[in-house]
């Protein structure tokens, strides 16, 4: 990875993709992302955010738990069982504040959860905070296929005999 790579990497501003049913919800948390600066997205239901994952893989997922077709739970536990996906950090963003309720969320793969209604300095510091987890370990996981190219690399060259590195 070359130093441009690297720079034109952490220039990309995150994706967010929002998912809830009711419109005015979405509309607000969206305005309250304005603050930050990343590119949303929006999915209406359940069906509708596994597609826009699968689409154009996000950076974070703000998901509204009580949803139509499938629930928060349902799809948070299909993004965190597949491979591809396991890792965009979700957080749940719900109305339902029973024990229970959080453990269902904790237990389906949420990473975090934002009650309704959304306070907009939590929403942010709790957005904020994830999306630097997810820089991180983007990074983490660059260095480390970086790393294992030249260690493969080294190796390669170290067993031809005769030759010098």
């Amino acid at each position: 990875m070359t130093q441009g790579q690297s720079e034109s990497m952490s220039e990309k501003s995150p994706v967010i993709l929002v998912v809830d049913d009711n419109q005015q919800n979405l509309e607000l948390i969206q305005a309250y992302l304005e603050d930050l600066d990343c590119e949303t997205q929006a999915a209406h239901d359940g069906v509708e955010a596994l597609e826009a994952v699968a689409e154009s893989k996000p950076d974070l997922l703000l998901l509204d738990v009580m949803m139509p077709k499938m629930s928060g739970f349902e799809v948070c536990r299909r993004l965190k069982n597949n491979a591809e996906t396991e890792d965009i950090p979700i957080i749940m963003v719900t109305a339902l504040n029973e024990f229970g309720d959080i453990e269902r969320g904790i237990d389906s793969g949420a990473d975090d959860f934002v009650s309704k209604p959304v306070n907009r300095l939590e929403l942010l510091t709790r957005v904020r905070t994830m999306l630097k987890l997810k820089h991180l370990s983007d990074t983490l996981q660059r260095t480390v296929a970086y790393l294992s190219e030249i260690e493969k690399h080294a190796h390669t060259t170290a067993s031809r005999p005769g030759e010098t590195a």
